[in-house]
Parts: C-alpha cells; sequence; structure tokens
C-alpha cells in the first residue's frame, strides 16, 4: 500500500498562463449566440444604459445568469467570470453590477418586461433549432407545471414574512416548462411573493400561468397543457384557464359532495391505474365522477377523476383515507376518447407534473436557494436572473447533448463534468484554441457539443 506521505512535495505558484478555469462554459456562451439571447438582451436593456457607459447591460445580465449556471449565489461571484478575460470579454466590476441591479429594480415592471420579451424571443429561436427535440414538436402537448415553493430568508429582508412551514422567507410561485422523460426543463416564470402569500390564491396562479403563457410562441399556444396541484383548484383559476381554451389538469380537493358519490360508483366502471412506465399497477384503480356530482358553477366541459389505492407500506393514514384505500382527485377538460384519452392515461399524465420538484430543485441549485439582496424588487430581479441561467442550461443541454444522459444532468452534475473544466487557451494562425485535458472523462463530450452549437446560425 503507498501512502499519501510518501509522494513527493507538491509545490503550488501562480505563474501559469492561458489557463481558463471554467472551460466548458463555452457551451454556455454559445448557447447564448445562437439563440441570440445576448444580442435580445443587449436591445432589450439598451434604456438603461448610462451615457458613455462601458458595460453594456445586456451583457452584465448575461455574465449574472452564466455566473449563476455555474453555481454563484450572489453578485459579487461575477468575478469568476472576470478572471477568464480570454474567454467572457470584459466584465463589469461589482460597484457597476450592483448599481445596474438597483437601476432595474427601480424601473419595476418595464425592466422586468424587457427581459421576458428577450427571453421569450430566445425561447422561440431555442425551439426552432432544436425542431423535432423540442417542446410541442409534432404537435405533442407542452405541459405547463405551477406550483409554490419556500425560499428560506436568514435576515430581515423587504417583504420576507413567516411561511406555513413556521419557516421566515418567501414564498415564489414558479411555471416550468417540461421536456418531458429524456429532458429537463425552462423556469418560464419565477414570480417572488411574501412569506405568508396563500398557497391556493388564484390571482397569483393567473399572474404565474399569463407569465408562463407569454413565454410559449403563440401558435403554439393550443398545445398547452396547464398542471397544478390542488391548490390551483379554484373557481377563478379554471375559470381563467377555459376561457382561453387551454388545455389542463388540475388538482382538486376531496370535498364532502365528492366523498359522498365515491360508494355510489359502480365497480364496472373502474379502470387499473398505470405506474410511471404506463404498466398495470396492481391495487390502484381511477374512475369517473362528474356525472355523480353537481358541476354547474364550475367551467363547462369538466372532468373530475379519483383514484384509489392501497396506501403504501408504512405510510400516514388521513382522514380522507376510506376503507383503507386512499383517494385522490384531479380535473381535466380533455374529452374522452382516443388511445391518450383513457381515464389512466389522462390519470398518469396528471401524475407525471411531480417532476416539477425536480425542476424546483434544479432551480435552488441555481441561484434560488436565497434572496441575496434586501429590496423586494431586487430580489424579483434575482428571480429573472435565476430563471435565465435555469432555461439557459436547458437550452444548451437540448441543442448540444441531445440523445446522451448527460441531457438529462442536474446542475451541479454539469458543473462538476462539464462546466468546472480546465483548459488553455492557444492563440496560432489566426484562430484561438480551447485545449482541455486529453485524460478528463468528458473532454470527448465537451468537444463534440461545443462545434454543435457552433455550426448554430445566429439568428
Amino acid at each position: 500500500m503507498q501512502l499519501i506521505g510518501h509522494r513527493s512535495k507538491i509545490v503550488t505558484s501562480t505563474d501559469g498562463k492561458g489557463l481558463i478555469s471554467q472551460a466548458g462554459d463555452l457551451l454556455l456562451m454559445e448557447t447564448l449566440r445562437a439563440t441570440g439571447l445576448s444580442k435580445g438582451l443587449s436591445q432589450a436593456l439598451q434604456p438603461w444604459r448610462a451615457p458613455r457607459a462601458a458595460h453594456d447591460p445586456g451583457k452584465i445580465v448575461a455574465d449574472l445568469a452564466m455566473t449563476l449556471a455555474l453555481g454563484g449565489d450572489c453578485l459579487a461571484d461575477i468575478a469568476v467570470l472576470r478572471s477568464s478575460r480570454e474567454l467572457y470579454g470584459p466584465v463589469a466590476s461589482d460597484p457597476t453590477v450592483s448599481r445596474l441591479v438597483t437601476t432595474l429594480a427601480a424601473a419595476g415592471g418595464k425592466a422586468l418586461r424587457a427581459i421576458r420579451a428577450a427571453r421569450a424571443q430566445a425561447r422561440a429561436t431555442a425551439w426552432s433549432l432544436a425542431g423535432e427535440r423540442a417542446p410541442g414538436a409534432d404537435g405533442t402537448l407542452i405541459p405547463v407545471d405551477l406550483d409554490a415553493t419556500i425560499v428560506i430568508a436568514h435576515s430581515d429582508k423587504e417583504q420576507a414574512a413567516p411561511t406555513w412551514k413556521h419557516t421566515y422567507g418567501f414564498h415564489p410561485m414558479t411555471a416550468f416548462i417540461d421536456h418531458g422523460q429524456d429532458g429537463t426543463g425552462e423556469a418560464a416564470a419565477l414570480l417572488l411573493r411574501r412569506g405568508n402569500a396563500g398557497s391556493n390564491t388564484a390571482d397569483d396562479h393567473i399572474t404565474a400561468g399569463r407569465l408562463a403563457l407569454n413565454q410559449i410562441p403563440a401558435h403554439l399556444h393550443k398545445q398547452v397543457l396547464i398542471r397544478a396541484d390542488s391548490a390551483g383548484g379554484t373557481r377563478a383559476f379554471l375559470a381563467w384557464v377555459s376561457a382561453r381554451r387551454l388545455k389542463y389538469s388540475i388538482g382538486f380537493n376531496l370535498t364532502d359532495d365528492i366523498c359522498a358519490a365515491i360508494p355510489h360508483l359502480p365497480k364496472d366502471v373502474r379502470e387499473v391505474a398505470y405506474d410511471a412506465e404506463r404498466q398495470p399497477r396492481d391495487g390502484a384503480w381511477v374512475a369517473e365522477l362528474t356525472g355523480l356530482l353537481d358541476l354547474s358553477s364550475w367551467p363547462k366541459g369538466m372532468r373530475v377523476i379519483v383514484r384509489k389505492e392501497r396506501p403504501h407500506p408504512g405510510a400516514q393514514l388521513r382522514f380522507t383515507d376510506i376503507d383503507g384505500h386512499r383517494y385522490t382527485c384531479f380535473v381535466t377538460g380533455t374529452r374522452p376518447g382516443g388511445s391518450r384519452g383513457q381515464l389512466a392515461d389522462l390519470e398518469l399524465r396528471h401524475r407525471r407534473r411531480a417532476r416539477r420538484e425536480d425542476r424546483i430543485r434544479c432551480a435552488k441549485d441555481t441561484g434560488l436557494r436565497n434572496m441575496p439582496l434586501h429590496g423586494f424588487a431586487q430580489n424579483q430581479i434575482w428571480c429573472e436572473l435565476v430563471a435565465l441561467a435555469s432555461e439557459l442550461t436547458a437550452w444548451m443541454q437540448m441543442l448540444a447533448l441531445d440523445g446522451h444522459p448527460a441531457r438529462r444532468w442536474e446542475p451541479k452534475r454539469l458543473r462538476l463534468r462539464l462546466f468546472s473544466t480546465v483548459g488553455r487557451m492557444v492563440k496560432g494562425g489566426r484562430r484561438l484554441r480551447l485545449r482541455l485535458a486529453h485524460h478528463w472523462p468528458w473532454a470527448d463530450l465537451i468537444a463534440t457539443a461545443i462545434p454543435r452549437l457552433q455550426m448554430l446560425p445566429a439568428p
């Protein structure tokens, strides 16, 4: 056995030249170029550029988004980019970055609309470049999952308040575009709210849904599927969704009327439920309750579907459990008929909204874990930066890593294996060459993905 103590002492120095510590971030930079996001941000934020300013506000926002994608959790972490001028070009100083965020926060909704418009335009370009790999390709549904999450504040921030989980902080409403089982997802909307904001507030669901819908190209709106838990099962929100003729699959509370109607369900109307692989699941059934309920005050065409299953071993029983079985409910406007309109398929489609938990976890790994600024408007700008970083990463995976397991890698793994790769920038023959270590296990993946992005035409 060879002991570490017997190895030669390693001498360190700071005289290395041409080394890039985050060489894999070239993937994100090429995604910025291919989608036109960098140019779109520059144009959208031009009104907030000070006279004779050396730094473009759009470039600063794009740099901050890349900083969060690399794992930064405060504005000062942009120093990681500033240390590699050969790769990132000129990067603004900390005071300049802070002043810009303060200026955008003071502009309020006008600045937010400018950033969101640039994001929507870049999203349309990214989906167009992706072709059949994009959400909604070949007429498939585009799931948009709405949910709220808790963000803890460890100091007294503006509008931070006690949460329903007995913590202190914020309760933002999120909306994510799901890429399905073979991909990740995009942060369509991150709506910052007070910590004591309600879970089933219809106005907040409508606002988040509207912001998410604005991020999707208009010609694809007929393919949008709004999914939410029972917090979204309110008359106002369902009326808003129905008025726009959007497809929906939303959780529903077990009301007294529903509990009273369940015993009257004939046994022959039950269907065996599916598991995650669309195989029959033992001990689980689905049935429709629409005909046994008075739904005259709800949107026309709304169907109520109930799932019955035996609780998993060790699961805590609830008051709503009947005869040892657990019941859950959801509503949908999808009409019966077709292989994908059967009850078991509709229930499986609704249950797949659980992937929103993965999207929220990834967003928290990309800057949403805490609100680093004091002002509420400043932290809403921070949420837009988180959304930019999340979707920039998702677009990079969709455009450059399709067909590889890395298409589904979460931010932590992407940083460890791809973004944190060390390279050397070499000049020669009027070209810049990025040399990666040949022994790095994922060097070939990076060297293949970057040209795929570089071959995409800039808008």
